[in-house]
């Protein structure tokens, strides 16, 4: 059996000063750590629970299937926030059948990010009968 102490998401990027901007600056994503130098250097963005790394350099994007769920405590404000930042919403804030409030965006080399609110009734908030 597997014995996982910390995980992260890795991200190759295609142009790594323009994905550090996107993440650092306009998401506003905490730095865990950097290392290396120059444009390729590494650098690791907490994520809640998680942890995401841009390093390195791709000649093309990610996986097309590749997409990143943020929880988040308010849509709305980061709707707000997004747009005053000149992020493009590819689909704004929305009340899903299952319950969740999701948003979504994509990265600057067209990674889907959705951006999550868990409502006070939802049962991720709760365990129901008890």
């Amino acid at each position: 059996m597997v014995h996982v102490l910390s995980s992260r998401t890795l991200l190759r990027p295609t142009d790594p000063e323009r994905s550090r901007a996107f993440y650092g600056e306009t998401l506003g994503l905490a730095v865990y750590r950097e290392f290396g130098e120059g444009p390729e250097r590494g650098t690791v963005y907490f994520l809640g629970g998680g942890f995401l790394e841009l390093s390195g350099r791709s000649d093309t994007p990610p996986a097309p299937g590749l997409q990143l769920w943020l929880q988040v405590t308010d849509v709305a404000a980061a709707h707000e926030e997004l747009t005053a930042h000149g992020v493009e919403v590819e689909r704004p804030p929305l009340k899903e059948p299952w319950g969740l409030i999701e948003m979504w965006i994509s990265d600057p080399d067209g990674v889907k990010i959705v951006l999550v609110e868990v409502p006070h009734d939802h049962p991720l908030r709760y365990r129901p009968g008890t």
